[in-house]
Formats: structure tokens, C-alpha cells, sequence
């Protein structure tokens, strides 16, 4: 089917009360397996695409771009294009004007009045093709700038945030961090409560690799909408291609791994789908 826009998924999940799953690309490979995982769940995915990502592939946006876009319109299922943490405004543009449907401006590391007067031009960029746009107030943990990793969000900042840009989306410090390799982070639900009642537009969880299944839950219930998810899955990916060459060292073709790690992300990445989405049991087994 065709590419739908961000906006329409995040509007959907947050009508149904449902999280929607946000989910990094590297490389073909994971687009592939995100695509296959959408449509074994039967549920919505964003392909996010981050500026790390950019930089590995050489600076260059555009193809990985055009191969992420391909696979969604071959997909049966709703599938949108997403650009992830671009801390660098003009990359932020570049992909509003090569047809991503949502971009997160990251400006979280400038002093306050830098940040707002950064994301309202990313915004007004962004109005002219009705370019769904999220940004991120206070850091999230796990990355160096302006916010130690403990912080948390302030509702009051963050409504007042989101009223002088105009954001479509607001990503919140609760508790979560960037890149953890273990599900023990403590995520404050109440204050994502508050944070719901107080930011008229949906909210979004950075650092979500790092929340077991029963807390995400209990964190969409609260008021969390897009559930990005990153290092979890590069995990699962990893972990089978580790195991493919321990027992076949010999094997040089990368094929022969690379599809073994493909098949496990497309499994967890279809689970995780389910559970955003409410479906799966949440008392079903934490991790899995």
C-alpha cells in the first residue's frame, strides 16, 4: 500500500488508547526485517531513520531513504517514513523536502531560547508540506549535553514548550535511557500522567530498549503513544548472528549470517508491535 503519514499513526494509537511502534533502521537488512515484522503482527510501524544512521551511510540520506519507501509501498500493512534525532537542523529540512512524513528536530543540548527559536524554523519548514514534527525537551539519559541522565521532563516547561513551537509530538524524560542493553529502567508514571494532561499533543519514549513489557504497558496506558525502540532490537539481530558464526566458523558468505539476525529481529520487532498495541497478555513472562 502507499506510504502513510506519521501523523495518521500517532492519531490513530492515541485514539484506540494504543502505543505505536517506532523502530530504527541501520541498513537494508533491518528495513526488511521491520517491513516483514509490521505485517507478521498485522499492526502500523514508523521506520525511523536517525542521523546516526545518516552518518554511517556516508552523509548521504537519500538512498537508504528510497530503499526504506520501496519496501513500504510493497507492504500490506500501514507503514511511515520517519527522520530520528537529527541534532543538525539542516538534515532535519533535507528530509522534509525528500518526503519523510515526520521528522524529530533535536535540540535538546541548546540553551533554552536556542532551541525554541531552532524548532519553530524546523516547524515553519515543516507547515509547508504538512511534515508532522516532534522534539525533545530535556534529554533524554544516556547522552552527553545540557541534561544529566537523571532528569525529568517538567510538565509546566513542557506545555509551554510545545505552545511557542507549534511540535506535533513532544519526546519526555521519564526515567528511560538511550542505549541500554538490560530492561531495568524506572520509568515515573505518574509524572507521564501529568505530562498527558498538561501537553495537548501526543508523547513519545525515547530509550524504550530499556523498559520491560509490563512497565511499557503500564506506560502507554499512562499516556505514551510512539514507542521508539532501537538497541533492543539491534541486540536480538546480534545476538543470532553471534551465535550463526559460533557454530559455523568456517562460513564467509555474510548472507549466511546476516539472514539468521534478520529472522530473530523480525520476530522480537512483530512481538513488540503486538504489545504496544495493547494485544498481547501483559502478564505473559517480562521480556518475552
Amino acid at each position: 500500500m502507499p506510504l502513510v503519514t506519521t501523523r495518521y499513526l500517532v492519531s490513530e494509537a492515541a485514539r484506540l488508547g494504543h502505543g505505536v511502534g517506532a523502530l530504527n533502521v541501520l541498513h537494508l537488512e533491518t528495513a526488511e526485517a521491520l517491513v516483514r515484522a509490521a505485517e507478521r503482527a498485522g499492526r502500523p510501524v514508523i521506520l525511523q531513520v536517525s542521523q546516526n544512521c545518516v552518518s554511517f551511510h556516508g552523509g548521504h540520506l537519500e538512498p537508504l531513504t528510497r530503499a526504506a519507501a520501496t519496501l513500504a509501498e510493497s507492504s500490506d500493512v500501514p507503514v511511515s517514513l520517519h527522520l530520528d534525532h537529527a541534532e543538525d537542523e539542516a538534515l532535519a529540512l533535507a528530509a522534509v523536502d525528500l518526503g519523510y512524513s515526520s521528522v524529530m528536530y533535536d535540540g535538546a543540548a541548546l540553551p533554552w531560547e536556542d532551541n525554541i527559536a531552532a524548532t519553530r524554523r524546523v516547524v515553519a519548514h515543516a507547515r509547508t508540506r504538512d511534515v508532522f514534527v516532534e522534539a525533545e525537551l530535556g534529554e533524554i539519559g544516556g547522552k552527553d549535553g545540557a541534561h544529566a541522565p537523571g532528569v525529568r521532563t517538567d510538565p509546566a516547561e513542557a506545555a509551554e514548550f510545545v505552545a511557542t513551537t507549534g511540535v506535533d509530538a513532544l519526546a519526555v524524560a521519564v526515567g528511560s535511557s538511550h542505549a541500554m542493553t538490560t530492561r531495568e529502567a524506572v520509568l515515573d508514571l505518574d509524572l507521564v500522567a501529568r505530562l498527558r494532561d498538561a501537553v495537548p499533543v501526543p508523547l513519545v519514549l525515547h530509550g524504550s530498549s530499556g523498559v520491560d513489557d509490563r512497565t511499557m504497558q503500564e506506560a502507554i496506558r499512562a499516556g505514551i503513544v510512539k514507542v521508539n525502540v532501537s538497541t533492543h532490537l539491534n541486540s536480538t539481530f546480534t545476538a543470532a548472528v553471534r551465535e550463526f558464526l559460533g557454530a559455523n566458523p568456517a562460513v564467509v558468505d555474510s548472507r549466511k549470517y546476516i539472514g539468521p539476525g534478520r529472522e530473530a529481529m523480525i520476530a522480537e520487532a512483530a512481538r513488540l508491535l503486538r504489545l504496544f498495541s495493547l494485544e498481547l497478555d501483559e502478564g505473559a513472562p517480562v521480556g518475552r
